[in-house]
């Protein structure tokens, strides 16, 4: 059995299509941070014949994505999970290899990469173009860690699906400095959690070897201005979460 967990957050304009993508499971659990675009609405009344496999809890994230997905993994009843959030959706290319790839007893978990929409536009170099997450696994094997930039601890064999997710990252700039400030405020307490150091020289050098790596080294070039923009922004968001843990241990 294949259960599907959904992380959700005023993400109603993507969630009817994630929730598409997902028909081909037993199960999709949709964990929602308190709404305020009258998600819960939309998801009760889907027309389609998902409906009667849709499983709502409301639940407040508090900073911590690992408890949020822990908490999907609690209240499912499937073997295997596949994680995805709101705005993504799962191609029907990717939805035939998962129901082939649970077959194999051998393994308990598998990456996926995933084709990043930055601004209207599919980002194929630089960073967007290398993500890759252990999203699908066995129930039982494994528990998630970290509060942001959160992983999948999974005890067994893992392997790499060659379909990819569909992620409709940021249709514009202001969704995607709001997101920035977001996971940068969370990634500055992760970083103080595991007693990080937050030197002068990080928040200096870490900026700008983020944007040569990501603009020069991993071609985001050629990627245009959206290439350019990526880049750009994920620096500041290097320098962001940085400055805020100095700040933080300032206090």
């Amino acid at each position: 059995m294949l259960s599907a967990v959904v992380l959700s957050k005023n993400e109603g304009k993507f969630l009817s299509s994630c929730l598409e993508s997902l028909g081909f499971c037993d199960e999709i659990i949709v964990i929602d941070d308190f709404s305020q675009d009258n998600i819960l609405g939309k998801i009760r009344n889907p027309k389609s014949e998902i409906r009667n496999k849709i499983k709502i809890y409301t639940r407040k994230l508090d900073g911590d994505f690992a408890a949020q997905r822990n908490f999907g993994l609690e209240k499912s009843i499937g073997e295997w999970v596949l994680f995805i959030d709101a705005d993504e959706q799962v191609p029907e290319e990717l939805q035939q290899e998962i129901l082939l790839k649970i077959k194999d007893e051998n393994l308990a978990g598998y990456f996926i990469n995933r084709r990043d929409f930055l601004l209207g536009k599919e980002m194929k170099f630089g960073e967007f173009s290398k993500n890759k997450f252990l999203r699908l696994g066995r129930a039982r094997q494994g528990i998630w860690k970290r509060r942001v930039h959160e992983y999948w601890d999974i005890d067994g064999k893992t392997s790499l699906l060659k379909a990819k997710l569909i992620h409709q990252a940021h249709p514009n700039v202001a969704s995607f400095v709001a997101s920035i400030n977001f996971f940068s405020k969370l990634h500055a307490q992760a970083n103080a959690e595991e007693s990080k150091d937050p030197g002068l020289a990080k928040i200096m050098f870490f900026p700008v070897f983020k944007l040569v790596n990501n603009y020069w080294l991993l071609g985001g070039w050629r990627d245009g201005t959206h290439g350019f923009v990526g880049a750009m922004l994920m620096s500041f968001h290097s320098f962001l979460a940085w400055s805020q843990l100095w700040l933080n241990s300032q206090k």
